[in-house]
Order: structure tokens, then sequence, then C-alpha cells
């Protein structure tokens, strides 16, 4: 039996779990549906206690929080305990940042890296639900449209499972991803367009073949999947909330799921007051920001020119649930130039240890700029996400970095490279 209904984001209507597919029937494609669980039972079957003896350290902890039948999530599901990458999904660490952070007058810095995931981004907790669902409903092939790490954690995880995925990124997706794909033995289509191009193919590949559609913004248990990064901070801050969230923005997809998480344990009682949200994009891709900046209550597109490919979307998807979760957590939504994001990869490596893709680099780049500007006070509780792991895309490192210095084998040549005496 389930645990949890469906409400959409637009009109309010209801539906139970079997009856909409992805969105709203009433409103359309465009119109994200939300998780509504059943707190009132969920609270009376489950505590932080029995969450605490729970051995496991994955997504599946939280299984009476996921939109799946309960024995899907259960400690002794073949799903969730027998298949390694999806087994292993989140979990990921929450560590100090100490000497980041007092380089920014922070005293309080944490960073939560998704890089760490089984194919080393944040996406991997969306697709583990979606393959989930998908196993649970008897689909034979998913698909989904992607920059690159969200088509990486379907192809890896999908690979685990034994479900054949076809995957559309455009063109422009780094080299070290599209080799994730192929490596994973996914169907790879590059399409010759943007990444928007690829979300309108992938969507009407879906409806003329009924493959099961995995895409962000589209497939309501992204975002639910995505959640269990706020409930994992929770936890591992001992059920105290932190005072702002940074992440970077391209669908919005990610947001909404942080907003969510936090959402649940809200209402569980479980943490005492809601995060602000604070979303970064690029400049080169603001959609969303020009949404919030000017008030309105939808997301026009955009250019999408950006280096970070991870965000580098033009209209994003779940842009009208993104809006909502900034502006009910008191967030705000900010840009920075490619330039600041190399900046930033190069500098939070160097301080921290963490070697981050250009997408999570944003988010460093905004924690810049609000620490600098006093947004961000010097006794707030920071977490900041990092959504991707640094080697997804090396090219972008070099231009951060420059080239390693290149010598011949003796002790003069490195004495006249370092200019020593």
């Amino acid at each position: 039996m389930y645990h949890y209904n469906w409400t959409c984001s637009r009109c309010g209507e209801g539906y139970a779990p079997d009856v909409a597919r992805y969105s709203c029937p009433s409103c359309g494609e465009t119109a994200c549906l939300d998780m509504r669980p059943d707190y009132e039972r969920i609270a009376a079957r489950w505590t932080k206690a029995e969450l605490a003896a729970d051995p496991r350290q994955s997504i599946w902890r939280y299984g009476p929080l996921l939109p799946l039948q309960p024995a899907t999530c259960a400690p002794r599901s073949p799903l969730t305990s027998g298949q390694a990458a999806l087994s292993a999904v989140g979990w990921t660490p929450l560590y100090d940042a100490g000497r980041l952070g007092r380089s920014l007058g922070l005293d309080q810095l944490l960073i939560k890296d998704d890089g760490r995931n089984p194919t080393g981004s944040f996406k991997d907790r969306a697709s583990a639900v979606v393959l989930a669902r998908a196993l649970e409903m008897g689909e034979s092939t998913v698909a989904t449209a992607s920059s690159g790490n969200a088509a990486a954690a379907l192809a890896g995880l999908g690979a685990a499972v034994g479900l054949p995925c076809i995957i559309f990124v455009p063109q422009s997706a780094p080299e070290a991803k599209v080799a994730q794909l192929l490596i994973y033995g996914a169907t790879v289509l590059l399409v010759e367009g943007s990444y928007d191009d690829a979300v309108d193919l992938c969507l009407a590949a879906c409806d003329e073949w009924d493959w099961y559609n995995r895409s962000t913004g589209y497939n309501p248990h992204t975002a639910e999947g995505k959640k269990t990064c706020a409930l994992e901070i929770c936890e591992q801050l001992g059920w105290e909330a932190p005072d702002s969230v940074l992440v970077s923005v391209g669908d919005g997809n990610i947001i909404t799921g942080l907003h969510r998480g936090f959402q649940d344990a809200l209402a569980l009682g479980w943490i005492s007051h809601m995060p602000r949200l604070i979303g970064v994009q690029a400049a080169a891709a603001p959609a969303l920001y020009n949404a919030w900046r000017d008030g309105a209550d939808d997301v026009a597109p955009d250019r999408a020119e950006t280096l970070a490919d991870s965000i580098n979307v033009g209209l994003p998807r779940d842009g009208f649930r993104a809006l909502r979760a900034l502006r009910e957590t008191g967030g705000i939504c900010l840009t920075v130039e490619d330039e600041a994001i190399l900046h930033a990869m190069s500098r939070v490596a160097r301080t921290s240890g963490l070697f981050t893709e250009p997408a999570g680099a944003a988010t460093f780049a905004g924690l810049f700029a609000l620490a600098e500007s006093g947004i961000i006070g010097a006794d707030e509780r920071v977490v900041v996400v990092n959504t991707g792991n640094g080697l997804k895309d090396i090219r972008a490192a070099g231009r951060a970095v420059g080239a390693a210095l290149s010598v011949a084998p003796t002790l003069d040549a490195v004495r006249i490279a370092l200019e020593l005496d």
C-alpha cells in the first residue's frame, strides 16, 4: 500500500500514485507533480530512533518518504540491497571546510560533496528512484535527455539493474561524460542542437515508442530522489537544520528537491526551521535568475552559453517550482560569470581539497560574492552542495589552472623550473 499522493504544483489537483505517470493530466506536461506523503501515518510507524538504527548508508534509509512501494525500499529488498551501484547511492560526506571558511570570514562552512556518488554526481539520487519506479511498473526501456550527469547516472545505475537506457545529449557534452555513457552500455544519441533540443526530442521519442522518460522536471520522481540530500544534511547535523544552503541551478530540479526534503523533515517535526535556499546560475544561462529578479510567476527561455555544461539550460523545466522554493524559504538567486566559475574551481581545490566540476564551482563563486557583500553572515551555518566531480570536465579544469611544468630528468632542470637558488 502506498503512503502518499501526488498534487499538481500549478492547479493543486490531487492524484493517486498510479493515476498520473508524469505530469498533471489537466495542466499539461509543464505542470510538475509534488509528492504529498501521509505524514501522520508515517510518523506513527517510523521514528528518528528507528532511522538512526538503520545500518544502510544510502538514500534507501528514507524509504517511507520516497514515492515507491514499501517493499522496494525495505532493508532486504533485492533491488535496494542487492544491486551494487544502486544500493550505494547517497549518504555522501558533509564536512567542515574550515580553511576555506576562514578565508571568507565564515565560522561554519560545510560542504556536501555529492561528487562521491557512484557515477560522480548528485543526479544518481534521481536516477535511482526513477529506475526503482520503472521496475515497479514493469518498464522495459528508460530514456532521458541530459547535459551529461543525469545521463551518466541513468546509464550506470540502469546497467546495475539490467534496464536498457537510451540517452539524448547535446553534441557539446564533455567527452568524459559521453565516455561514461558508452562504457555503461547505454545507447547514446548526440543531438545536433542544445540541451533544450535534446529534452524536446526525448519527450517526442518517449511518446512515440512508449519508453519511460526520466527527464528532469518532467518525471516527478526526480525531485523526490534529490530531496534525500536535504534529509541527509539534517541527519548528519543531528537534526539541526543549517541556516542557508547553496546550490547551482540549471533546470531547477535540485533546488526543488532540496526544498521538498526540508519540507518533509519540518512536517515530521524533525527540524525546527526551514533553511534559506540560495540558487546560483551562470550569467551566460540566467533564465531562472531573470524570473526571480523580475518577480515573475514563471520562467521564460533565455540564452544558454556557459562553460558549466550541467547548468547550461535555456529553459529550466522545473523553473516554476524552483521559484517557489526560493520564495517560500526567503531565498535568493544570483548569477556568476564563467571566469568566476573557473577561478572558484581552483580556489576551492587549493583550500579544501575538493575537485568540483564547473556547475559545482558556480555555487562556490556565488558563495564568495555573498560572503564579500555580507549577505551571508559570519555566524551562519552554511552548506554548499557540490553537484559533481571535477573529473567530469577536465577541459574546464585545464582552463582554470593552466599547464604543468615540463622538466628534463635532472636536478638542474628542477632548479631552473622552480627558480631555486
